[in-house]
């Protein structure tokens, strides 16, 4: 199941705002996260920041903090307190992304401006085809560097100096470090006794900060330390000068992998694809991943209404199965996709809202269009004869303003690239050949296009991130499309405790977020 710790990230901006700003928010967002079950263990806030910069010193140290793993959701007032730039937005979404981490609102269950969540996909898209198309040109430089074993970069192991020349040689001064670090894991010492030895005797690493525990755990895996060089499919034994003998660093290999806990914990439990997406149609309250025995040992994984859990309500909604609704969602979302119709209008939005978004770039564009037709103007008045002191001034004063445009105009489109039409076309039609047995495809097929799923006793609303109009779905054609169930499974009880599922006619509704809020 998802992290449901969270952290709150409150804002206000100068204009006509003051504390009690915040208060509403954290308020807010608190009330927020006890009615969804959501535990929160933090807050953030920047006080009298605009949002339209990213120079803000909590927001930065929430984001900084995220990689602690310490919570999996940042809830907010409203999504424009988060980040009023789109690409901004776009840009730290897909940073917190990568340490586990969603951000939601707590004032908008069906987001405005759900169509964005798309765009910043695209974004996101468009950084990692630059730099898989840059990585691969400098791989290919590392890879000679590679074939002549040269250092080609990263955090330096301790031990070890670069030359001139960018080999590595053995640091007389740390090595023997490294060699009793082995010596101590062998003899039954455990790798936070060695990290302890290591802050006793002031070793650091090449960057003069305490040597930790992962650091110690990477280091006796590192077989660099028995003269191997590697970089990615290149791997040249002796290629580097060996620091600790061969058969001891077998023997710490052995003692690895028999002291290795059981498989992580962390993930002793699946990733519920819908935390924050599933909402319950009685009453509105998030629906939350649980689990449960049944009586023959079988594991029941299903999505709770948490007002039900916690008696905050009277809703009496039952739970609905994990698996049968996700793959529900994911097959009508792929079938969403393979409709070229339903791609098309999905750019052309995309398209709408970054013009919609981009209000600078227009303004300066017509101001330089101006000026350069005044100075067309001056310069065929002059080929006339025409020439004076005040006209030579007026073209000089024209030509800098011309200049300084521009400038503003390139800084425009470096801070806010606008996306090509073809790229959106071409980054759209990609998810269409995800691979929706893949539990990371199926997540990012879902964080993209999905905007809300609420669950009814006879019916499902799942609602998209931009306008695609109303489908319906029959209980037959959901059975056919999910061959693992034998029914609608939109209800079971707590803990299934057989596989007959609640019999009915239900009918499935899927429509747009834009529909939704009409």
């Amino acid at each position: 199941m998802g992290n449901l710790k969270a952290v709150i990230y409150a804002r206000y901006s100068s204009n006509s705002q003051r504390e009690e700003s915040i208060e509403g928010q954290i308020r807010e967002c608190t009330a927020f996260a006890e009615r969804n079950g959501y535990t929160v263990i933090g807050t953030y806030i920047d006080r009298a920041i605009s949002g339209t910069t990213d120079n803000r010193p909590d927001f930065q140290k929430m984001v900084n903090d995220s990689k602690r793993k310490q919570f999996g959701l940042v809830i907010v007032w409203k999504l424009d307190r988060f980040a009023r730039n789109r690409y901004d937005s776009a840009r730290y979404k897909n940073q917190l992304k990568k340490n586990g981490v969603k951000v939601i609102s707590a004032t908008e269950v069906i987001f405005n401006g759900a169509e964005g969540v798309i765009l910043e996909s695209v974004l996101e898209g468009m950084a990692e085809y630059y730099s898989a198309d840059l990585s691969e040109k400098v791989v290919r430089g590392l890879t000679v560097n590679a074939s002549k074993c040269l250092w080609n970069g990263g955090t330096l192991p301790v031990g070890y100096v670069v030359d001139e020349e960018q080999h590595l040689q053995i640091n007389e001064l740390t090595a023997p470090y490294v060699v009793e670090a082995f010596k101590q894991y062998d003899e039954g010492k455990t790798i936070a006794d060695i990290e302890s030895y290591f802050k006793e005797k002031g070793v650091t690493n090449t960057k003069g900060r305490p040597v930790s525990w992962a650091a110690v755990q990477h280091m006796l895996s590192n077989r660099r330390y028995i003269g191997e060089y590697s970089f990615r499919e290149t791997v040249v034994p002796g290629g580097i000068p060996a620091i600790v003998p061969f058969d001891l660093f077998q023997r710490v290999q052995e003692k690895l992998e028999k002291n290795k806990k059981a498989p992580a914990r962390a993930k002793a439990e699946e990733d519920y694809l819908l935390t924050t997406k599933i909402f319950c149609g009685h009453c509105g309250t998030s629906m939350n991943g649980e689990s449960g025995k049944s009586r023959n040992g079988s594991i029941h994984r299903y999505y709770k209404c948490h007002a039900v859990k916690k008696k905050l309500n009277d809703c009496k909604k039952k739970s609905v199965k994990k698996e049968w609704i996700e793959d529900l969602v994911v097959k009508e979302t792929m079938a969403m996709l393979m409709d070229d119709d339903a791609i098309e209008a999905i750019v052309s939005m995309l398209m709408r809202l970054q013009d919609e978004e981009n209000t600078d770039l227009p303004l300066y564009e017509k101001q330089l269009k101006e000026i350069q037709t005044s100075i067309a103007n001056i310069v065929a008045a002059v080929m006339k004869g025409m020439h004076s002191n005040a006209l030579q001034a007026e073209l000089a004063k024209l030509e800098a303003q011309e200049k300084e445009i521009q400038i503003r105009i390139e800084e425009e489109k470096l801070e806010k690239p606008k996306i090509p039409e073809d790229f959106m076309r071409f980054w759209l039609h990609r998810f269409r050949k995800l691979d929706v047995t893949k539990e990371s495809h199926r997540q990012m097929l879902i964080d993209t296009f999905v905007n809300a799923v609420f669950v009814h006793d006879d019916k499902l609303l799942l609602t998209f991130n931009f306008k695609d109009g109303t489908r319906t779905i029959t209980l037959t054609d959901a059975k056919i499309a999910v061959k693992k169930n034998t029914g609608s499974n939109l209800d079971c009880s707590a803990a299934p405790k057989n596989g007959t599922p609640h019999r009915g006619v239900p009918f499935f509704n899927v429509v747009s977020s834009e529909s939704n809020r009409r």
